[in-house]
């Protein structure tokens, strides 16, 4: 799995005027079944994604495709961690196959 932290590097107004394409490929990661959580950082300085288990290549690929990446409005932080422990809810994510 991996927590993936987004920083803004552009002005929010730019990152708002993104916002509404970045939202759409959020929807389609999740629809993918590839995303299981992500939101804006509090104070507002950026996001976190937090992803089912894929190749390290696939995230970064996928990544490439974010908006706020296409226009260079976020940096992103990639953490790996594999759960040794979850809530019932996400039972089975460390029998995911990865693919």
């Amino acid at each position: 799995m991996y927590i993936v932290v987004l920083e803004y590097i552009k002005p929010l107004d730019e990152v708002d005027y993104a916002l509404p394409e970045h939202v759409d490929w959020l929807k389609k990661q999740y629809d993918a079944g590839l995303f299981l959580a992500s939101g804006r950082q509090v104070p507002r300085t950026g996001g976190v994604i937090i992803t089912r288990p894929m190749p390290r290549g696939k995230l970064d690929a996928l990544l490439a495709t974010d908006p706020f990446a296409v226009q260079k409005l976020a940096r992103y932080q990639v953490i790996e961690f594999q759960a040794t422990r979850t809530a019932p809810e996400l039972a089975g994510l460390n029998e995911a196959v990865l693919s």
